[in-house]
């Protein structure tokens, strides 16, 4: 109970003395307020259907209790409060700018299946003319560089070694895949299909780049939004749990128990129907903590692991800019 709600009480309702049953009851709507008020107050408090029926008149004949109000007044008021509650609701998300993590993520994990999509894309459609490559590299980002290096094999010489090296690291692979296109039982392309595979594989390597400037990016905007939740879980798990819980705010005011099993709502929801074992753990367990920990202890780790973010989210969401 707020100091400002003692205060009216206390200023519009007749004093009940120590020891004395008062007079009169307060109706209150939600029972566990009303019983506070009890304790706080020695005010005696009921609610039930009655107090609920009357507060509904009440709300409904509210404009004929109050004097001097002209006719469209109530609804000026309900209006400018609707504002400055949407302008302090935008206002706070400006400042908190948690939104911009929440459509980094989602692009960051949509960007993942595209790119995997994409390069297996790649090497199934280059394999037809060079299918040697795809067990000399196995890394679909290099296979697509080194498509876009090679294009034509049968124009594939001893001078690529160097621009293969620089690109798989490894000069014997460099070599070998040069050996390889000299050997190749793949067939043939045009140059227009050529142009196609080529044009696909610089694109899933544009791709690449974008997912690992994004992933900088994320890092960033983590480290300046959540750093201590940032630094004890890290920046992409961090992240998906402030995605999940729908924003810093409403993470912070998860409990620790939560916090544990979001992201396995499905398994706790079937594990409540089928009356089995809960689920320990849900989005915590890509964290390294738990992924190093013994199987026995994976349950316990994650319950301990879930307390320290759930004190690490209140302290970036509520004391400000402090790093501990």
């Amino acid at each position: 109970m707020t100091d400002e709600l003692r205060s009216f009480l206390e200023l519009n309702l007749p004093k009940v003395k120590e020891g004395k049953k008062s007079k009169f009851s307060l109706g209150v709507a939600e029972p566990k307020l009303g019983s506070h008020i009890s304790e706080t107050t020695k005010i005696t408090c009921q609610s039930g259907e009655f107090v609920l029926e009357l507060l509904r008149g009440v709300r409904f004949h509210f404009d004929k209790f109050i004097k001097d109000l002209k006719p469209g007044d109530l609804e000026k008021a309900q209006l400018g409060l609707a504002h400055s509650y949407s302008r302090a609701k935008v206002k706070f998300n400006v400042n908190r700018v948690d939104n911009m993590v929440i459509q980094a993520i989602f692009l960051l994990d949509t960007l993942d299946k595209d790119i995997n999509s994409f390069s297996m894309r790649v090497r199934e459609w280059y394999s037809w003319h060079f299918p040697e490559l795809v067990k000399i590299v196995n890394d679909n980002y290099l296979y697509a560089r080194v498509a876009k290096l090679i294009e034509d094999k049968s124009k594939l010489s001893e001078e690529h070694i160097p621009a293969l090296t620089e690109i798989l690291g490894d000069e014997d692979k460099a070599k070998e895949t040069v050996e390889a296109g000299k050997a190749s039982m793949g067939q043939d392309l045009t140059p227009v299909d050529l142009i196609n595979v080529q044009l696909f594989a610089q694109r899933v390597m544009d791709l690449a780049e974008y997912r690992k400037n994004l992933y900088d990016y994320l890092v960033t905007k983590m480290n300046d939004i959540a750093p201590n939740l940032a630094s004890l879980i890290g920046e992409v798990v961090g992240a998906r749990l402030i995605s999940h819980a729908g924003s810093l705010t409403n993470l912070a005011k998860c409990p620790s128990s939560t916090l544990q099993i979001l992201g396995a709502e499905k398994a706790l929801f079937r594990a409540l129907k089928t009356r089995g074992n809960t689920p320990k753990y849900g989005l915590i367990f890509h964290s390294s903590f738990i992924g190093r920990a013994s199987a026995k202890n994976k349950g316990r780790m994650a319950r301990y692991l879930a307390n320290k973010c759930s004190i690490a989210s209140r302290i970036d969401c509520f004391a400000g800019n402090h790093h501990f």
